[in-house]
């Protein structure tokens, strides 16, 4: 418990109660009695856009809603989503999927690299094997209440869940929600990053007056028998729970044959040697069939990658209009890193995110006209701490890890004989190099 509680970090946004620390909030959160008549406030909903880059689709523009609580109700989810998952981790055990279920863990002590390093590492072991790569739609907000409030008695092995963690499961399940720009325009400021800023300098988001007096026309409900918020607290130990008989039939199958099943939130994936299984479309078939008897799971056919790996080679499958359609792939990605057959190397996809993110904070250092000479070295040197691979820090300074860090990691996981150090080949020079495209093009 003390080990968590050191973990817990205050968060400084503004929202509909007053900021506090989890000192202070201790004795009112560890009180079962409490939890079991908290009033939870409605959490502050905004749809971030994230934009992608690939070769093959160009520019796309993916959304995600994220909602986040106010700051006694995420203590509160904080604390309870520990307590859950102190029984998930010993029910896993017991049952035999420690290491199925391997995202949002806190007794693994392990990473995606170490696990994308097992999956690769099976398939080369079993040498001719299929491979089943694929994730659920809209997982979180999918999730069926009645069906997750079943495995949580089964987990707390109740018949039914206690008033205090009910509490809890009312409130995360049928939770309300208030849009982020209606508070930045009802205190005065801009939809954008600035207004952000100065509504989280405000004590709170606005006054308790006119939270009542607004209330009832702002806030809107979660009406539906499905969806939890993906972002809170406790929405990652939740999911958990929710698969645990989905993990254990798909992992029993699996074991049978001396495969490997993996699930790491929405994304899993399922091996098979080839002279244990059955065709590839059959076992496909097998699986669905599983996914179907849990509700309100639903796989996502467009992200559903389908291989066969034969010493060293690739055949890569898709589904199309339910049909098993062979592609040009040779390639298996998985959890940001990517298997050819022979060697792994940091996915392309991973590596673009972190060029369009350096060329970003270039351009906001470019852009600041009025900033003095010295500011702007200051920015620069800021820029390549943030970017720049600092070898004396990559174990050392957690404050101080970056993606040439979280590749460094990779590399003495994988080892010498892999690929995935490429990307840190004369960084610094790229750095330079993007710094003097982005001035010519501005002179």
């Amino acid at each position: 418990m003390d080990e968590w509680k050191k973990k817990v970090k205050f968060r400084g946004y503004a929202h509909f109660d007053r900021k506090i620390t989890l000192h202070e909030a201790w004795d009112y959160i560890s009180n079962p009695l409490k939890i079991k008549t908290h009033g939870f406030l409605p959490f502050i909903h905004y749809t971030l856009k994230i934009t992608k880059y690939s070769k093959t689709k160009g520019k796309t523009t993916k959304t995600r809603e994220v909602c986040y609580s106010a700051h006694k109700d995420r203590y509160i989810y904080q604390y309870y989503a520990y307590l859950l998952n102190e029984e998930y981790n010993k029910r896993v055990t017991i049952d035999g999927l420690d290491q199925c279920s391997i995202a949002y863990r806190n007794n693994l002590h392990m990473n995606n690299i170490h696990f994308a390093k097992q999956a690769f590492d099976k398939i080369k072991e079993l040498k001719e094997c299929y491979v089943v790569i694929g994730d659920f739609k809209s997982f979180f907000d999918s999730l069926d209440h009645q069906y997750l409030k079943k495995r949580m008695c089964e987990l707390l092995q109740k018949d039914k869940l206690p008033n205090d963690y009910y509490a809890v499961f009312k409130n995360i399940t049928k939770y309300s929600t208030w849009e982020l720009s209606d508070l930045l325009k009802e205190n005065g400021h801009l939809l954008n990053l600035s207004g952000i800023k100065r509504l989280n300098k405000q004590e709170l988001a606005i006054p308790w007056s006119k939270f009542k007096a607004l209330k009832k026309d702002m806030v809107t409900p979660n009406k539906k028998s499905v969806g939890i918020p993906q972002g809170s607290a406790i929405s990652a130990v939740l999911s958990n729970i929710y698969m645990l008989e989905f993990d254990a039939k798909i992992n029993s199958y699996v074991s049978s044959k001396d495969g490997m099943y993996m699930r790491y939130s929405d994304d899993f994936i399922v091996i098979l040697p080839k002279d244990k299984a059955l065709l590839l479309n059959q076992e496909l078939a097998f699986l669905l069939s599983i996914i179907q008897a849990t509700p309100s799971l639903v796989l996502e056919p467009n992200k559903t990658q389908l291989f066969e790996y034969s010493q060293g080679n690739i055949d890569s499958f898709e589904i199309r209009d339910d049909l098993i359609c062979k592609t040009e792939k040779k390639i298996i990605h998985y959890l940001g890193f990517s298997f050819d057959g022979n060697a792994t190397t940091i996915r392309d996809k991973t590596i673009s995110k972190y060029y369009n993110k350096l060329n970003r904070n270039i351009k906001k250092i470019l852009k600041s006209k009025d900033d003095s000479k010295t500011k702007v070295i200051i920015k620069s040197i800021r820029l390549y701490r943030k970017f720049g691979y600092h070898e004396h820090e990559v174990s050392k300074d957690l404050k101080n890890r970056n993606f040439l860090s979280y590749v460094d990691r990779a590399e003495r996981i994988f080892g010498p004989n892999e690929r995935v150090n490429v990307v840190k080949s004369r960084h610094i020079q790229k750095i330079r190099k993007k710094m003097r495209n982005h001035e010519s093009r501005r002179s």
